[in-house]
């Protein structure tokens, strides 16, 4: 199933290459795991009507998503160009961040109305509402693959209209709706044991959840690189 192969791949880029994978995203991840500790310090403080702790969380909140646009575009451009990190931090990449940014929303903002718009439909159509929820997440996760190849074309400076990357995953149908039911599949089984575990809030849960977390968006990453790599530059993945 092309799906499968091209989800094998995102995960043999990650894996192959641990090292540059590390040296991109592990302090820029940093922040993340460090906000998601203070939160569950201070979940009890907050709850009693202490606000003090807001302003560190929104800090390492801020943090955390400069973090992730960085890290995102420091991947796609080791992958697709060989831009390979001097030391443990990545060359700032502003400009793209900015405009990975603002194509991400232009997705979202696109999806979301049209998701939006199909869920009033669904509600008043009786015997669909059981499947509403796990419909719009797999249409919202088909959607974002074909229209997401433009984020990593950002990336390399590459000006792609959504036009074109609808029209570069044409007729990719059945791989992509693959595609996001592993994707979906794999994110709920990693986290089953934080689910189940008898102290969801205890330093072991908490390693456990940004491992996962890493890897995860790490995975995400790569196959939005993969789909642009594949389907655009025609790049072989078998």
């Amino acid at each position: 199933m092309k799906g499968w192969t091209i989800f094998k791949h995102s995960v043999q880029l990650v894996l192959n290459n641990l090292d540059v994978a590390l040296r991109v995203s592990l302090l820029l991840y940093l922040p993340q795991v460090l906000n998601q500790y203070f939160i569950m310090n201070s979940a009890d403080r907050m709850l009693a009507g202490d606000t003090s702790p807001v302003t560190g969380i929104l800090a390492l909140g801020l943090m955390s998503f400069i973090g992730t646009l960085w890290i995102a575009v420091s991947w796609h451009r080791f992958v697709l160009l060989g831009e390979t990190p001097g030391g443990w931090l990545p060359g700032w990449q502003g400009s793209r961040m900015m405009g990975y940014l603002g194509r991400s929303l232009l997705i979202g903002i696109l999806i979301g109305l049209g998701l939006g718009i199909s869920s009033v439909i669904i509600a008043v159509i009786p015997g669909l509402n059981l499947l509403m929820l796990p419909g719009l997440v797999l249409a919202g996760s088909y959607f974002f693959f074909r229209l997401g190849v433009i984020l990593p074309a950002g990336t390399i400076d590459q000006n792609m209209p959504l036009s074109e990357a609808w029209k570069a995953t044409k007729d990719k149908d059945g791989a992509i709706v693959v595609l996001a039911l592993i994707l979906a599949l794999g994110a709920v089984i990693v986290q089953i044991p934080s689910m189940v575990s008898a102290n969801p809030g205890s330093l072991i849960s908490l390693i456990y959840g940004q491992v996962t977390g890493w890897f995860l968006m790490m995975f995400g990453v790569s196959t939005l690189t993969t789909l642009y790599g594949h389907y655009v530059e025609g790049r072989p993945i078998d």
